[in-house]
């Protein structure tokens, strides 16, 4: 009897060691066989407790200072985590100057926002909507305490606990969790996906297909902004890192008055402050693009045939309104902007290509929506 406590004991103390130093397990990427897994910061290493509290604050209007808007309000999953209106609104009802830009596979990039070449990470980029004043989104800036607060009561401290222990209740930890779900957000099971990089051969139609192969020919240019298995320049992971500058002026504007892209948006050039990248902006990844509408920075592209006239034409000119000039024309306009002979057959084809983007698991699956939507 004396025998087999010492036996137990001695279990419950390898136990309690291995305890002590077991790691979490790995979090399981949603991604096929072969797929590189997305680059993440040392200090902030995936789990699924973060990623589910992440979700739970991601739709919560606690986090903006009236509690009237959650991150959710201007990133819905039905339009891939953008919005259908041509630019946001924030907590105070103020209009925005950008469009929402859509939450598709946000771990792969390596620059985030429109137009910034220092924000490369989502811990970074997370912290704009909840604490920028110009424009206010969330509108936390000065309302620090009082927003904090609300995630110490409730389910939320369990939460926390499991998915930062040791650690408390802070922006950081907000931040952190708001980016590991941000990361989670991951659509890779398109049409065109079961096509190419599953073997099946019948994903996708003959259009389809003829509309690929003008996607990615020399005619038209698209794939040196929109390439890669994301559909954007700006992608990085764990065998590859960035060092393209993936931000374009499109000759979206020319405007009289000021030679250049509208004054109220100049682009990276806001942050540069250099001359060439008046006008540029990052080319956004093409997954989901059919449901991501309207398009461009400003939302001023309605729909995704006028997408393609826009880029046929190789820019726009505007003969009426607050921004009239000749795009076509910009003098720092990209040189892959040069336009290009469309056929009516060669647009619809292009549509039908740019229609197999569309992930339909991702815009529908449970584990992406309202924490209430899980059982």
């Amino acid at each position: 009897m004396k025998i087999y406590s010492l036996i137990l004991i001695a279990c419950l103390l390898l136990i309690i060691a291995c305890g002590k130093d077991a790691k979490p397990p790995e979090y399981q990427w949603p991604i096929m066989a072969g797929f590189p897994k997305p680059q993440v910061p040392a200090d902030n290493p995936m789990s699924e407790a973060k990623v589910m509290l992440g979700r739970k604050i991601f739709y919560d209007n606690a986090l903006s200072f009236n509690q009237t808007q959650s991150c959710a309000s201007c990133h819905q999953q039905a339009f891939a985590f953008a919005e259908s209106r041509h630019t946001s609104t924030g907590a105070t009802g103020q209009a925005h100057r950008r469009n929402a830009l859509a939450l598709v596979n946000v771990a792969y990039n390596k620059t985030l926002t429109w137009a910034h070449d220092g924000i490369t990470s989502i811990e970074q980029q997370v912290l704009i909507p909840m604490f920028g004043e110009a424009p206010i989104e969330l509108g936390i800036t000065q309302h620090e305490e009082t927003v904090l607060n609300r995630f110490k009561q409730g389910d939320y401290p369990a939460l926390f606990s499991a998915a930062f222990p040791d650690e408390s209740i802070s922006f950081v930890t907000i931040s952190q969790a708001l980016a590991s779900f941000v990361r989670s957000l991951i659509s890779l099971d398109a049409p065109f996906d079961q096509y190419a990089y599953q073997g099946e051969d019948t994903a996708i139609s003959e259009a389809a297909i003829r509309g690929m192969n003008l996607f990615f020919s020399e005619k038209l240019e698209c794939h040196h902004c929109h390439g890669g298995f994301n559909f954007t320049q700006s992608t990085s992971h764990e065998r590859q890192i960035l060092d393209r500058r993936p931000f374009h002026n499109t000759g979206l504007y020319f405007t009289d008055s000021t030679k250049g892209y509208p004054s109220k948006d100049i682009g990276l050039a806001e942050v540069s402050e250099i001359m060439r990248d008046n006008g540029r902006f990052r080319a956004p990844t093409l997954r989901n693009i059919e449901v991501t509408a309207p398009y461009m920075h400003d939302g001023s592209i309605t729909t995704l045939g006028e997408v393609l006239d826009f880029y046929a034409a190789g820019g726009r000119s505007l003969m009426q309104g607050e921004f009239v000039g000749d795009g076509r024309k910009n003098p720092l306009k990209s040189p892959f902007v040069r336009g290009f002979e469309m056929t009516e057959q060669d647009k619809q084809d292009l549509l039908a290509f740019l229609a197999t983007l569309t992930d339909q698991t991702f815009l529908t699956n449970p584990k992406f929506g309202p924490p209430e939507q899980v059982k």
